[in-house]
């Protein structure tokens, strides 16, 4: 998320990587009951393309948000413009815009590509927004589209090789981490102001439960997992250190999230059983250099995402059965579950912090054009640190 110049998580640059709900509707089934707290070959790349009327049609700016819009990904560049990646029936990918937070929702074109996710999305599909400031922005997948009037024109531009999983903007570079399979990612970089991509590292095999979040941005840091290190940058991938994760033999790194620019969480993943996965968290105040063991979230989910407002409070989003989002105020030492969705595991994105009071996450991101398999596609929002939580009505 990812919520982000983070997302905002990566996703994607301010705090935790500026990243990442139809109105009068039902309630979806899975909507938390009264006792739950509701509330992101190396190819060259040419310097950006000035946008063409011709790359999306008309200009939609402005328009109206069509009824049952689902959210995909979601992208913050200041604690209110966001953008918004989704869908709605009788629609294909639309993309909204609002200088308000979470009210006034306009619409904004979209580049001709069908919505997807990695696991099964065609090569064309996308799947994540990002934008670098409130004119630049990518939306990414199979392919890479680039905007530099705030999304009114869209260009398809020159893109690495393989699947884009996720996208973030550090230090005047675009960093993305791609995959052509499951057997192992790169981290490629671009500047933002164009020219030829360049690769970072090579990396172990991609986590494509949360793709848009597999890199994680903070006050100029990012951070990735890479099997048993962390990759950390300070200047967009320009120079990277990597540090080991804490050794064990029945534990498995599985999430990092950039806090500041010297602090990092990680979550570290041990046995599982029926829907369940032990889960320890540790804390580093020197980016990754040393690991403090600080506490345990709940076991229910397989895994998870865990993204931070600022050292000491974090948020875990995880999925099995059903989908839960664990909140520790206390450096990851006590958590509390603050949403639990009945819903088979359908999932999370774009989980991250656009101030450290404000967090947002895509609970059940739609993944086809019309959401015709009835994603829940809600934009959820927290203005209290992660502690409650409200639905976003578009």
């Amino acid at each position: 998320m990812s919520i982000r110049p983070l997302h905002l998580l990566v996703i994607v640059c301010a705090v935790s990587a500026l990243v990442l709900v139809g109105c009068g509707s039902p309630k979806p089934a899975g909507t938390p009951t009264p006792t739950v707290a509701v509330t992101a070959t190396v190819t060259p790349s040419a310097t950006p393309a000035s946008p063409s009327p011709a790359s999306t049609g008309s200009p939609t700016s402005g328009l109206m948000v069509p009824a049952g819009f689902r959210a995909t990904s979601v992208t913050f560049v200041s604690p209110d413009e966001a953008f918004v990646l989704g869908t709605a029936p009788g629609f294909g990918t639309l993309l909204l815009h609002t200088l308000h937070r979470d009210t006034a929702w306009t619409r904004l074109p979209a580049p001709p590509a069908p919505l997807g996710r990695p696991r099964t999305g065609a090569t064309s599909s996308v799947w994540g927004v990002r934008f670098a400031s409130p004119s630049h922005g990518f939306i990414f997948g199979g392919r890479l589209y680039e905007t530099t009037d705030g999304g009114l024109h869209w260009v398809l531009a020159s893109a690495p090789t393989g699947r884009i999983l996720s996208l973030a903007v550090v230090k005047g570079q675009v960093l993305a981490l791609t995959a052509s399979g499951s057997s192992s990612a790169r981290l490629v970089r671009r500047p933002l102001s164009g020219g030829s991509w360049s690769l970072a590292a090579t990396l172990g095999p991609p986590d494509l439960a949360d793709p848009t979040d597999l890199i994680s941005t903070q006050a100029g840091t990012a951070a990735v997992l890479n099997g048993s290190s962390v990759v950390v940058t300070t200047d967009g991938g320009v120079t990277l250190t990597a540090h080991p994760t804490p050794t064990s033999t029945s534990w498995t790194a599985g999430s990092v999230a950039a806090t500041s620019s010297t602090t990092l969480a990680l979550l570290m993943v041990g046995q599982g059983f029926t829907g369940h996965t032990e889960k320890l968290v540790y804390t580093s105040g020197d980016a990754g250099a040393t690991w403090t063991k600080t506490g345990k979230p709940p076991t229910e989910g397989d895994g998870g995402t865990l993204a931070g407002g600022d050292p000491r409070n974090f948020l875990l989003a995880t999925a099995s059965a059903a989908s839960w989002l664990y909140h520790s105020p206390k450096q990851g030492f006590a958590w509390t579950t603050v949403l639990t969705y009945g819903d088979g595991g359908v999932g999370w994105a774009d989980l991250g912090f656009t101030t450290p009071a404000n967090a947002v996450v895509v609970h059940g991101p739609a993944d086809e054009a019309g959401n015709g398999d009835g994603r829940p596609g809600r934009l959820l929002e927290s203005s209290d640190g992660g502690s409650s939580w409200r639905t976003v009505a578009f």
